[in-house]
């Protein structure tokens, strides 16, 4: 798959001749893991919206701040390059000078960006938004099938939804003459048991809180849930302690409840996938996104997921009709982060806006 590669690279002469005309800025797509940070140009020729310039995915575990990694991107940039805008996708949401998420490992302030970078405009976007909005320019060779139809392409609302540190989902509405997105946080919903055993193991994940979304099970965090709560079930000790050893003990087969673990896995998210279809009627298809599944494709492909994603009684008809692909994240929240700045669709928070 080359779903991250989205956009043009070009080197530092290429982008200081742009940086003469001042139309260069940052946009970053930050998570909990990774931020992708890319130095960007309004492309050409309206067939997408950016050229990416330069590129890097920072692991944020090895930064103290988001400026900091910001400030790192800049000053590897030619000296000629200067830039004063920044559009940045992240999941959460803006209260007063923060950037709120619990899955950042750090605290973000956009005024600490602002002055430590001289940025004038800074844009804040949610990640799932700037990722779903850059599916508009994907190739259908950048994916993977997961579900195939024999039914022509449908126009409709395409949803984008994936599991990583949390679990991220929105949807892509077709327009004129721009698509606009809706940004949910369906991760959210109320976890839904489709078998005995996943009723087992949501009764052991409500033990210890009142209320278990889906993102419980489905995210980096959650298939370390499920795994524990297998463990608890089958009378055995668990002796994996974070999410990366449970998903490699899966692949490898080293382990019986890593391997249940991310059949249930699998299993919950064919069923989370086909209830957002229908909830959203998205006739357009889905992409899968998000850090976990481009690791587990094989196992994906050949789970449960098909059969759970069909079985809602009377809309299995509707649901073989929708289209699922599978992509890698890569660039893709750098260029729909951009994408949605220049569109307008998002404020920006200038130097003497009040954030909102």
């Amino acid at each position: 798959m080359t779903g991250g590669n989205v956009g043009e690279v070009a080197n530092h002469g290429s982008a200081r001749k742009l940086a003469t005309q001042g139309d260069v800025f940052l946009a970053a797509d930050v998570g909990g893991t990774h931020a992708r940070i890319g130095l960007v140009s309004q492309h050409p020729d309206g067939q997408r919206p950016v050229t990416v310039l330069q590129y890097h995915r920072y692991a944020c575990a090895d930064w103290p701040s988001l400026t900091a990694v910001l400030k790192d991107f800049v000053d590897q940039l030619d000296r000629s390059v200067h830039v004063h805008r920044c559009a940045v996708a992240s999941a959460g949401y803006v209260l007063g000078d923060a950037i709120v998420n619990d899955n950042l490992p750090w605290p973000v302030s956009i005024r600490d960006i602002r002055d430590s970078l001289g940025i004038d405009q800074l844009a804040v976007i949610n990640d799932f938004e700037a990722v779903a909005y850059a599916t508009q320019f994907l190739a259908q060779a950048d994916t993977t099938p997961v579900i195939e139809t024999t039914a022509a392409p449908a126009v409709g609302p395409v949803l984008v939804m994936g599991p990583g540190t949390g679990l991220g989902s929105a949807v892509l509405l077709p327009g004129h003459p721009r698509a606009t997105v809706l940004a949910t946080e369906a991760g959210q919903i109320a976890l839904a048991p489709g078998n005995e055993r996943e009723i087992e193991i949501l009764r052991y994940l409500a033990r210890d809180r009142a209320y278990v979304s889906f993102e419980h099970a489905l995210s980096g965090p959650g298939l370390l849930n499920l795994y524990r709560a297998i463990c608890d079930l089958s009378k055995q000790a668990p002796t994996l302690t974070v999410p990366s050893q449970v998903t490699q003990a899966a692949l490898d087969r080293s382990d019986a409840a890593a391997v249940e673990a991310l059949d249930v896995f699998c299993s919950l998210l064919g069923s989370f996938v086909g209830d957002l279809v229908l909830l959203y009627g998205a006739r357009g298809g889905v992409f899968l996104a998000g850090g976990i599944l481009p690791q587990i494709r094989d196992v994906l492909l050949a789970s449960n997921f098909r059969q759970r994603f069909f079985n809602k009684g009377v809309m299995r008809a509707f649901l073989q009709q929708v289209p699922v692909r599978l992509m890698e994240h890569g660039q893709l929240g750098v260029i729909g982060a951009a994408g949605l700045y220049l569109d307008g669709q998002h404020p920006s928070l200038g130097e003497n806006a009040a954030p909102t």
